[in-house]
């Protein structure tokens, strides 16, 4: 039998319930109540696939849609939703509380993402293809953009055309993008590559700038598919402009020839046409890049091997011969000749 020592007076049982229902209260408070952010239009949110739900709630608060972190990570985790975030791309009303925020983002119909594959030193019209079958977005508006001067000067590109700055990659794309978020997104990536402080400290005791380092590297891409040469081709090109030679690159050759069913095919008659991509007739850089290059073609350029390297040609094994003598680079490409008519 309980004594009364034991029991609660009635002030206790009063003041037990008031704080078990003021919590009660705040509780509803914090994860109930709206929260409202600054912006006047909603808030767009991505959240890329894989992304850990700390990384997700640094996004919500760094965009002002949430005050504290604490507080949603405790709604999260009564809900068991912590885990279950879907990857998407969301819109945020404004003035959902945090238990409507998780469930928006646990249960909600985000904008699905694909995975995509862009393929380095592609030519822009073949871009645009691609990003046509692959998102269903017009591929003559990218083309259009893509030498649009007030879109490229939004983005902060000088040049005539966006070919080039814009960086082949595996990329996880919602599928409701548009063709200008599509291009500022790819263009955003290439930028990231020259933040790099090995970069800045690089360009800064060399001749060249972006736009021909892009240049540079777009004939990198086209010259091999085997990335361990990519540097020992940039000290090729590096040395040849540095002697003011021509750089005779055969990828500016088939760039000119690109909408032709044997581009790849270069002729000695093609070697004659007139344009400041033919460099085999006009000394320098071509004017702008010939591809969209990729990541390691680009660091090539900018950090390319030392060596007394004056030529190359292809070796019959997708690989090159690189020679230092004209008369040692023209033995090589009597090799190659010899195994090229030995393959017909």
């Amino acid at each position: 039998m309980m004594s009364k020592k034991n029991k609660l007076s009635k002030n206790e049982i009063y003041l037990t319930s008031s704080v078990f229902g003021f919590l009660l209260g705040l509780l509803f408070f914090i994860f109930f109540s709206p929260n409202y952010y600054l912006s006047e239009d909603p808030v767009e949110l991505n959240i890329k696939s894989g992304s850990t739900f700390s990384s997700v709630l640094d996004s919500l608060q760094n965009k002002g849609i949430i005050r504290n972190k604490t507080f949603v990570n405790i709604a999260a985790f009564l809900l068991g939703a912590d885990k279950n975030i879907k990857a998407g791309k969301y819109i945020i009303p404004n003035g959902l509380s945090y238990i409507d925020l998780i469930t928006l983002l646990t249960k909600g119909s985000p904008n699905r993402q694909k995975l995509i594959t862009i393929p380095e030193g592609i030519w822009q019209h073949k871009l645009a293809e691609l990003l046509r079958k692959e998102l269903n977005l017009d591929s003559a508006k990218i083309m259009k953009l893509s030498y649009d001067r007030d879109f490229l000067f939004s983005m902060g590109i000088t040049a005539k055309t966006a070919e080039g700055y814009l960086l082949p990659d595996t990329y996880f794309l919602f599928e409701e993008t548009n063709e200008k978020e599509i291009l500022r997104k790819l263009k955003s990536e290439m930028d990231k590559i020259f933040e790099a402080d090995s970069v800045i400290q690089a360009l800064s005791k060399t001749r060249f700038n972006k736009h021909q380092i892009l240049t540079l590297a777009s004939i990198i891409e086209g010259e091999s598919n085997i990335i361990d040469e990519f540097k020992i081709i940039a000290g090729v090109y590096h040395n040849r402009l540095k002697r003011g030679m021509l750089l005779q690159a055969d990828p500016t050759i088939q760039y000119l020839k690109r909408n032709s069913k044997n581009y790849n095919r270069v002729l000695y008659k093609d070697l004659e046409i007139k344009s400041p991509y033919n460099t085999y007739i006009y000394a320098g850089l071509p004017p702008s890049p010939i591809n969209n290059p990729g990541r390691d073609a680009v660091l090539a350029a900018i950090f390319p091997e030392e060596n007394n390297y004056l030529y190359l040609v292809a070796d019959g094994t997708g690989g090159h011969k690189f020679s230092e003598t004209l008369s040692e680079h023209n033995k090589n490409v009597q090799e190659y000749r010899r195994w090229r008519s030995a393959q017909k």
